[in-house]
């Protein structure tokens, strides 16, 4: 079994394209673990819901959660319809890594989702190191104020892991970490 490729199609499915296997998301994101199981039979065989939990403790990356006969993405989400979550109060700092190219732009329009649903954020700065080096050897670390963000309206989402969500973040609430 490979783990790997099958955790990607589940991806996917879960965050992105969940109609082109029949599929179609609550408004948290869930779907019926025995529906996922039938969409991916055509291409992966018969799978069981043991074979899932084998690809979710394969991954160092916690993307799924599987509750009450569902499972959903956690976050990464970029299909149309918002995945509703539910807010929450954050630590009272969080880190974002970034290319050095997309400064500029974060600078002037602060951080935005881009074409996901919500902006990702880390718990902290090895996380996000971690994440801003997917585009550039020498990330640069943001550290964003999300208390003071929160207090004045900004809504969080604390998810799995480290892995916060957010919607935008204004360049105030923001600091280049040195």
């Amino acid at each position: 079994m490979n783990y790997v490729r099958l955790g990607k199609t589940i991806s996917y499915i879960l965050r992105h394209h969940p109609e082109e296997y029949h599929l179609e998301l609550d408004e948290e994101g869930w779907v019926e673990l025995s529906e996922l199981l039938f969409a991916l039979k055509e291409q992966w065989g018969t799978l069981t819901e043991d074979d899932i939990y084998d690809v979710m403790n394969h991954s160092d990356k916690k993307r799924y959660e599987i509750k009450d006969g569902k499972i959903r993405a956690c976050y990464g989400h970029t299909i149309q319809k918002k995945i509703k979550k539910i807010p929450t109060e954050p630590p009272q700092y969080l880190y974002h890594g970034t290319a050095r190219r997309f400064m500029e732009f974060i600078m002037k329009d602060g951080l935005l989702p881009m074409k996901r649903q919500y902006v990702h954020l880390s718990k902290d700065i090895e996380t996000a190191t971690k994440v801003g080096k997917r585009h550039d050897q020498k990330p640069v670390i943001l550290t964003i104020n999300a208390r003071q963000a929160y207090n004045d309206g900004i809504q969080f989402y604390e998810e799995k892991e480290n892995v916060w969500l957010s919607e935008p973040i204004p360049f105030h609430y923001i600091k280049i970490k040195k």
